[in-house]
């Protein structure tokens, strides 16, 4: 296994399906094929995209998150008490200036939220057979089950009073995250589009039809993540990825991280930030000036949306305007996201993806001399 993290070059979690997996899964929800066929080739296919990161020379290895239909929902319907119902309608919108129509699934509270049996143990326990890097876990943030339905989505029978509510979250997510760390895991990542959202203006109007105050959300979902995180292993690493939105190469949220900079930063128990900055839409580094010593921001310079190369120079050029702000040594590079948050994936080629985690890596070597 290779030396802890954090890495100079990373990547958030998911890659695009191979066209086999996509069959697999297709012929299983239509009855074709049962469970344990889908996950006979959900396991071939993921030994292959472990083959694929080990050999470019990534040290943080995923299972590329081939066994979900969506980053978010494959895990939070496995605790009780948790329900899809429907989608919050959002306008994504595409590089090529096209409207997208999607409606992420929306999370809704039935019922006592409770972690009645492990979630991803099976998963990680696979994954940390087949690498000889260091097997990476990505889960949905806590706050998932929070904004996108407010109290408007949380069943007042089941908590009148939403105290109970967070506690109860916040017990759950230990008590994977406890299981994660039994397992072996030691490099967690929580994958959060809330924070993200509450630096778009529309998002945090939208926040206010719902009954949230969008000025007092970046604390209180600091305090769910921290809750959720609360008791696992000093030695467990821990990062948040803040994400616009990401489906088929399209975007929910646009606008710089400065409404939410200095609380994520100073009261976010996490030891790495994973910041989408591929595109004006992500405003400026100014930021980073609230980063504390002893934690690491995670550059998303290179995008996962287009398939078109990013200059080596021009990744070089804005790794020395982030440095005006953080320091060198508490930067590290990554693509803005994942490149299938969803099953559907990005519009782009899979030798695109290759040819972008090498400049990642490349880029990495060259700045801070090695991976």
């Amino acid at each position: 296994m290779s030396h802890k993290p954090p890495y100079r070059a990373d990547h958030v979690g998911s890659f695009l399906r191979p066209a086999e997996l996509l069959d697999a899964r297709a012929k299983f929800h239509a009855g074709e094929i049962d469970a344990a066929a889908l996950r006979a080739v959900e396991d071939e296919a993921i030994r292959g995209v472990v083959k694929f990161q080990e050999d470019l020379g990534l040290q943080g290895i995923t299972d590329g998150e081939f066994r979900r239909t969506f980053f978010h929902t494959d895990f939070l319907l496995q605790l009780d008490g948790i329900e899809e119902q429907g989608g919050m309608e959002v306008a994504f919108q595409h590089a090529a200036g096209k409207e997208v129509n999607f409606a992420p699934p929306k999370m809704v509270v039935t019922g006592k939220v409770k972690h009645s049996k492990p979630i991803q143990r099976a998963d990680y326990e696979f994954l940390a057979s087949v690498v000889s890097e260091t097997p990476k876990v990505t889960i949905p943030s806590p706050t998932m089950l929070h904004f996108r339905a407010g109290r408007e989505g949380i069943s007042e029978e089941a908590y009148p009073d939403m105290a109970e509510f967070f506690a109860d979250v916040g017990k759950a997510y230990q008590e994977e995250v406890a299981d994660l760390a039994a397992a072996g895991c030691r490099y967690l990542q929580l994958d959060d589009t809330n924070l993200a959202y509450l630096c778009d203006d529309k998002q945090r109007e939208n926040a206010r039809k719902r009954g949230l105050d969008p000025n007092d959300l970046p604390r209180h979902y600091a305090g769910m993540i921290n809750d959720a995180i609360a008791r696992a292993p000093a030695d467990l690493f821990t990062g948040v990825h803040l994400c616009r939105g990401n489906f088929r190469s399209s975007w929910a949220a646009e606008g710089g991280y400065e409404p939410v900079a200095e609380v994520m930063f100073n009261e976010l128990k996490i030891n790495a930030f994973f910041l989408e900055y591929d595109d004006p839409r992500s405003g400026d580094f100014a930021p980073l000036r609230f980063l504390p010593k002893g934690k690491i921001v995670v550059l998303g310079l290179v995008t996962t949306k287009l398939g078109e190369l990013e200059s080596r120079d021009d990744v070089l050029r804005r790794i020395e305007e982030a440095a005006k702000f953080a320091p060198v040594d508490q930067l590290a590079l990554s693509p803005q996201c994942g490149f299938s948050s969803t099953v559907h994936g990005n519009d782009i080629e899979l030798e695109q993806q290759a040819a972008k985690m090498r400049l990642v890596i490349d880029v990495a070597k060259e700045v801070w001399g090695t991976v």
